[in-house]
């Protein structure tokens, strides 16, 4: 009986998770179906004894100082995926300088989040801390409250979520203006979305001040007293991206005589809140802890949108959300951002060397 060549079997891909141990992976890992080979680093001595046979990193909590501090021996490594949308956490120099490519798990709180706004705007229009109050009290206190319909609402954040929040804004009657880094005339959805330099004029005319942008550095302090002032009294503030784009400074010295009607804060510039902080007790302030996008079960979808790349990867495909990292964050298609290769979906091949 003849036989034919032997085939060579594939290297086998090690996968480095970092931010955790094997005591408390991730969940649905580690896996077999991918036949990838898996390790855990939590610390420096985990991560040195493993980075230099690692070729993809899925970067599931905040271990990046470790990282920076071993890339020299990151050898093999070709791709980072990191557990989370906003990517400013996971980024540094060394990183931005290779060739290493980073993705993001864009997409998975396109629901969650913008329910979630969704949440604040009708907490504020229908007075429910009035109401709740009131009964803790035992107090018959009938008052109007305010529709949603008929109002703007300005989104600062063109992205997935952004756009998924004025999608459904948009279903309530509510009028929606986005905004970007660069203008865009003619989105094929929006018609047209206006650049971040002339925020100032858009959010003269927001009844709600929507923030769903990343954290870089053009959009640090991006919201601050001009944009504040240029807000009507009437006006409230929702922030679900990063809270270092607020000037927060500013944003209480707006809040504390009136100026604003309000602000719904899921992320701070300093998290946790330290408790004696004002945003804790001004008037029309709701804080939460940055959990806007958090559901139950959330935490696997992080995991499914690793584990989707990674088989796009093994089967020789473009990778999906791919990180500009002089960006920081993954660009829209239409070119209106510089995106280079960085804002498509990229090819790259798993290492090759001995395994």
């Amino acid at each position: 009986m003849a036989h034919g060549r032997p085939s060579k079997e594939p290297p086998v891909v090690n996968v480095l998770v970092l931010g955790t141990s094997s005591d408390a992976p991730p969940p649905g890992l580690p896996e077999r179906r991918t036949g990838a080979r898996y390790w855990f680093a939590n610390n420096a001595t985990a991560l040195g004894s493993a980075l230099p046979e690692t070729d993809v990193i899925f970067h599931w909590q905040d271990r990046t100082a470790l990282l920076r501090a071993a890339w020299p021996a990151a050898q093999r490594l070709r791709w980072i995926h990191a557990a989370g949308v906003g990517v400013d956490w996971t980024i540094f120099p060394e990183l931005v300088a290779s060739d290493v490519i980073l993705t993001n798990c864009r997409g998975v709180f396109d629901r969650s989040i913008p329910e979630y706004v969704l949440g604040l705007m009708l907490l504020f229009a229908k007075d429910f801390p009035g109401t709740l109050q009131a009964q803790r009290q035992r107090r018959w206190r009938h008052r109007p409250a305010e529709v949603l319909a008929g109002t703007h609402a300005v989104v600062v954040g063109a992205g997935s979520i952004g756009r998924s929040i004025a999608r459904l804004l948009r279903l309530l009657g509510v009028q929606v203006t986005l905004v970007a880094r660069h203008e865009r005339p003619n989105d094929p959805e929006f018609g047209w979305i206006r650049a971040s330099n002339d925020l100032a004029a858009a959010a003269a005319v927001a009844d709600w001040l929507i923030l769903a942008l990343p954290l870089t550095p053009e959009t640090r302090g991006l919201i601050g007293r001009d944009v504040l002032a240029a807000l009507e009294p009437a006006a409230r503030l929702i922030n679900v991206g990063r809270g270092a784009v607020v000037d927060e400074a500013a944003l209480i010295d707006a809040l504390r005589p009136g100026r604003l009607a309000g602000a719904g804060l899921d992320v701070f510039e300093r998290e946790p809140l330290p408790r004696n902080h004002p945003f804790w007790s001004l008037p029309g302030v709701v804080v939460s802890p940055h959990m806007a996008g958090d559901v139950h079960g959330w935490l696997a979808w992080f995991t499914n949108s690793f584990l989707a790349n990674l088989e796009r990867w093994l089967a020789g495909q473009p990778l999906a959300n791919v990180v500009d990292k002089q960006l920081g964050y993954v660009p829209e298609s239409d070119g209106s951002d510089r995106a280079g290769d960085a804002g498509r979906a990229i090819q790259i091949k798993p290492h090759r060397g001995q395994c």
